[in-house]
């Protein structure tokens, strides 16, 4: 076992977003004192997410930041463990499984909950790279002060690109909507918002197909999909939500992925492996909410509470099996 064994526990969690927290929640309230590993991220991508008005028992609705930190504060109440690392290597060939921090520090588990979700697609045109965190930006609720009385483009079409445009409207001096359809996928009520907000517009049918500028964005050029025309709009930001990536590198060739990167597990939560889990946006690729994924979060838990029980009976029986006294007959 390479580097410093730095603790052992009986459920490490890699990913602290809603999944991480519900299961970091219902682990230690087992008494199992869980372990979460916060990664790249802590809190996931709800803790970039401005307002969540559709997570039960918040009428007035609340901040994904303060969603995540109330969920971290509750499970750290009842005994969840919190490290702020990456996981670079896992070794299931062994028991307990070994995790290897970016440090070189080896963390041993019983069982894991993988709930690593996910990242944001990135458009993948010209200018894109070169201009990220210099007018490029994939998280609102962080850079939206940068860009105050500016000009600024969202692409996407769906909730996360209306969430977080309606959001900027806070801010900037204009909001174009860049989407490749001619209807949006957004929930009602927040198509219904960016219709009637006087600083949002539209461009339907189309693509950014390169971002310029050289220290700072400057510009954006966009192809019409049916037309073909390609036109260009003077902008100071580019924020894209065109979808995401489930961060399963990590487990390439030692967990089943389906062909777009997600993890394969049963409605259990179980993967190919006993005692390694899976849930969020890590397996989930057609709900994506916090809510279900807390719910994902709750079950990997129970899952990892019942399977430690199952392996602490089995053990039993076995060592009583071992020291069951032997009767030696006589001879007749």
């Amino acid at each position: 076992m390479e580097g410093t064994i730095l603790m052992h526990t009986n459920v490490a969690i890699i990913g602290s977003g809603p999944a991480g927290l519900t299961a970091a929640l219902y682990a230690a309230r087992a008494n199992l004192e869980p372990l979460v590993i916060r990664g790249l991220q802590p809190g996931g991508l709800i803790a970039t997410t401005s307002e969540v008005e559709n997570y039960p028992g918040f009428v007035d609705g609340i901040g994904g930041f303060d969603l995540a930190d109330n969920m971290e504060k509750q499970a750290a109440r009842f005994g969840a463990q919190f490290m702020d690392a990456l996981i670079e290597k896992v070794d299931f060939n062994q028991r307990p499984f070994v995790l290897t921090t970016d440090g070189g520090e080896t963390v041993t588990a019983d069982t894991l909950i993988v709930s690593t979700g996910a990242s944001p697609r990135k458009l993948g045109v010209p200018g894109e790279e070169h201009l990220a965190n210099r007018g490029v930006s994939y998280c609102a609720t962080c850079d939206g002060f940068f860009f105050r009385g500016k000009d600024v483009v969202v692409v996407g079409g769906g909730n996360s690109a209306l969430d977080e445009g309606l959001f900027l409207t806070r801010y900037v001096n204009s909001l174009t909507i860049i989407h490749r359809r001619d209807t949006l996928r957004a929930d009602p009520v927040l198509q219904e918002r960016a219709f009637t907000n006087e600083k949002v517009r539209f461009v339907w049918d189309s693509m950014v197909e390169e971002i310029l500028g050289e220290n700072t964005v400057t510009e954006v050029r966009i192809r019409n999909l049916k037309t073909n025309e390609v036109t260009s709009l003077k902008v100071d930001g580019v924020f894209p939500y065109v979808g995401h990536i489930p961060n399963t590198s990590l487990f390439t060739g030692l967990l089943d992925l389906d062909e777009n990167g997600y993890i394969i597990a049963d409605e259990r939560t179980r993967t190919k492996i006993p005692g390694v889990f899976a849930a969020g946006d890590v397996v989930d690729h057609v709900y994506r909410q916090a809510i279900t994924a807390a719910g994902e979060g709750c079950k990997a838990a129970m899952e990892a509470v019942w399977f430690l029980a199952e392996q602490e009976h089995a053990a039993k029986k076995s060592q009583a099996i071992i020291e069951e006294p032997v009767t030696t007959l006589g001879s007749w």
